[in-house]
């Protein structure tokens, strides 16, 4: 498993969401901070990427921004301030009249227990970028699928945008990759794959350094600077995030999906998940 698949894996624990918004007024709007993961792309028009760190970023159409972090943020019309943006009023809306100054779309992911993936570390809070649709065809099919759904939605929408919210994940990270390496660590980046491959070994810290080719104190040092956890600690948290997938997109038996994800009995596997999430399995499942 590839570092892109293990945080494509990471955030898709909970329930893919998303809208296609169209905005007509002077300003803009502020979408406020939240335990999100998610995506923007500009469909038409022209606007601004407001945050608070950084100088308004010009957005075409076709550019994406990717928000790795539930940080604070806005598309604007012109170049202004997060303060001076509106906030975005989610829910049922009627569509603003035509013509629109810009329409874009918005992919989102819970952040697992509202940090960000280790795997997402090494990227900024906010980052805007020009795909270049010609070398990658595919993220533009990706795009227009979405927006097809997103504007009429049909029987198996959910399904369907939740697999192409992770398309679109992908595709983004491809992207982004070249700038902000997920990991440029390649002996921790193969055992973060054997662990997310193979969730239900007894792993221990000994054998996930062997496969690293580090020493025993040298992988528990570099494995805590990329994943911002100890070896042992994040084998917990990927087998109980592997049991959240499992839960939603299976109706295996809760004994199968402990023993798949190592536990030895239901009941380990509850305590531990019960912990993590708050909720018992059965419930997290309905």
């Amino acid at each position: 498993m590839d570092v892109i698949t293990a945080a494509i894996g990471s955030v898709s624990v909970g329930r893919a969401n998303g809208r296609r918004i169209a905005e007509a007024g002077p300003y803009g709007l502020r979408l406020p901070a939240s335990r999100l993961i998610g995506f923007h792309v500009l469909l038409s028009g022209e606007g601004w990427l407001i945050t608070a760190a950084d100088p308004p970023v010009p957005l075409r159409a076709g550019d994406v921004v990717f928000v790795a972090a539930g940080a604070e943020h806005g598309i604007a019309r012109v170049p202004c301030t997060l303060a001076g943006l509106p906030p975005i009023v989610l829910g049922e809306v009627p569509p603003p009249p035509a013509p629109v100054d810009f329409e874009f779309l918005c992919g989102t992911y819970p952040l697992p227990d509202g940090r960000v993936p280790a795997v997402l570390r090494n990227l900024p809070d906010v980052a805007a970028f020009t795909p270049d649709y010609d070398r990658h065809p595919h993220l533009r099919s990706v795009v227009d699928m979405l927006s097809a759904d997103y504007a009429r939605p049909e029987p198996g929408s959910g399904a369907a945008r939740a697999a192409l919210i992770d398309l679109m994940i992908v595709h983004i990270l491809r992207h982004l990759q070249d700038r902000w390496p997920l990991s440029d660590e390649p002996g921790i980046a193969k055992a973060l794959s054997a662990v997310h491959e193979q969730p239900a070994r007894p792993w221990t810290v000994q054998q996930l350094s062997a496969l690293a080719g580090l020493s025993r104190s040298a992988f528990t040092r570099h494995f805590r600077s990329v994943t911002g956890s100890a070896p042992m600690t994040y084998v917990t948290d990927w087998r109980l995030a592997s049991g959240a997938r499992l839960l939603r997109e299976t109706s295996e038996p809760l004994a199968t999906v402990a023993r798949r994800v190592g536990y030895a009995t239901p009941f380990a596997f509850a305590t531990a998940f019960r912990r993590k999430y708050g909720v018992p399995p059965g419930r997290y499942r309905r």
